[in-house]
């Protein structure tokens, strides 16, 4: 195979990546019933499979990016996808649910490290002039992995469960094996020498501006793609919905974030993340409140797209807001950043659920207010470009 040939599939592989992330952790969603009859535990029951994946996966991914430059993003990429592939198996043979709920948490904290080392890496072969567009194709393949997971979950389960854990472990081995651009590695001591630093130092990821940078990305992914639970009981208590027809509403978003993800990272190559992100949330809010209070179900469903749109002008625009930075330890600062949204999508449920049950508008004013004031001055107090 010549130099460019591989150079090429190793990029492609950085992509596959960003699909598997967010897909080995939502492929559960749509054969809990199935896991939890051959398991012997209610569906209910069988849901904490999604919480041991992401909790240990977001908590881990504060500190997976800045292990990753001291140990060589290379070299951790590798153990990180066997890691994941051994955990996958492990889910695939899993004879109970304490084990498969333990193999889930390694599934975690393997993609905790891949994420965002992922990222870097992609940021260490891209001309910053290009980072937008090449940091929304990555979004638009993550927001592809999830949208489809819940898919090739169903379509599994119809044959058995397991066998899309076994899927996941063969794809995890062929992205190890294909690896990562030669010019990774060398990024981190590129970063390092500029600024008179080791690499690998957590203090220069945990910085007041890459804080609030990540606290734009708890917000923007928090009352944005975290509150697709809240459409869908709007979806049933408002309009009647069956659960196929919630399952349809819910696509729409990672569908339009699929399609519009790329174009999104070009705006921001032409205006800057700071001026994408300030323009994306109060889109994004207006959208939310609209679906959060209008009684039209078309309405909803557009309005619900349009999020997806705003979900990936945000999120793009913050990592590549760090990635296209000259700090020290740039794959540090995307992981607190990525750990900082998952965390704001655990927390949604959380805080506003007990807000649907006092009144089912308040549930969406409160965040479409927070995403629509706090985003925006987060972003013009910091030093985003």
């Amino acid at each position: 195979m010549s130099g460019d040939r591989r150079a090429s599939l190793r990029v492609a592989a950085l992509y596959a990546g960003g699909f598997l992330g967010p897909f080995g952790g939502g492929v559960v969603a749509s054969m809990l019933p199935e896991i939890g009859g051959d398991l012997g535990v209610t569906p209910g029951t069988a849901s904490s499979s999604l919480t041991a994946y992401l909790l240990p996966f977001a908590a881990v991914m504060l500190v997976s990016g800045t292990l990753g430059a001291r140990w060589g993003r290379v070299r951790t990429v590798r153990w990180a996808y066997a890691l994941y592939a051994v955990s996958s198996l492990a889910c695939a043979l899993a004879p109970t649910l304490g084990l498969l709920l333990g193999a889930r948490a390694f599934q975690g904290v393997a993609n905790s490290f891949t994420t965002p080392l992922l990222l870097a890496a992609l940021a260490a072969v891209t001309p910053r002039e290009r980072l937008g567009r090449v940091l929304g194709t990555f979004g638009a393949c993550q927001a592809a992995g999830q949208t489809t997971a819940p898919l090739v979950g169903g379509l599994s389960a119809e044959l058995d469960w397991r066998l899309a854990f076994v899927i996941l472990a063969v794809v995890s081995v062929a992205l190890g094996a294909a690896g990562l651009p030669g010019a990774v590695d060398a990024d981190d001591a590129d970063d390092a020498s500029e600024q008179g630093a080791p690499a690998g130092r957590l203090r220069d990821a945990l910085t007041l501006p890459v804080l609030r940078v990540a606290t734009v990305a708890f917000l923007g992914w928090g009352a944005l793609g975290g509150l697709s639970f809240l459409v869908a009981f709007r979806g049933e208590d408002t309009f009647g919905l069956t659960a196929a027809q919630r399952g349809l509403l819910l696509t729409v978003f990672g569908v339009a974030g699929i399609l519009t993800a790329r174009r999104a990272g070009g705006l921001i190559d032409r205006w800057g993340a700071r001026r994408t992100i300030v323009l994306a949330a109060p889109l994004g809010a207006a959208a939310v409140l609209v679906a959060g209070t209008v009684d039209l179900l078309l309405v909803v469903a557009l309005v619900w797209a349009a999020a997806g749109v705003a979900s990936q002008m945000i999120l793009v625009g913050v990592n590549t807001a760090v990635l296209g930075s000259s700090g020290a330890n740039r794959g540090g600062a995307v992981s607190v950043v990525q750990s900082f949204r998952f965390f704001g999508a655990a927390a949604a449920p959380l805080a506003l659920t007990p807000l649907y049950t006092v009144h089912p508008h308040v549930a969406f004013v409160v965040p479409a207010l927070l995403l629509a004031v706090a985003a925006p001055l987060l972003v013009l107090r910091g030093t985003v470009r």
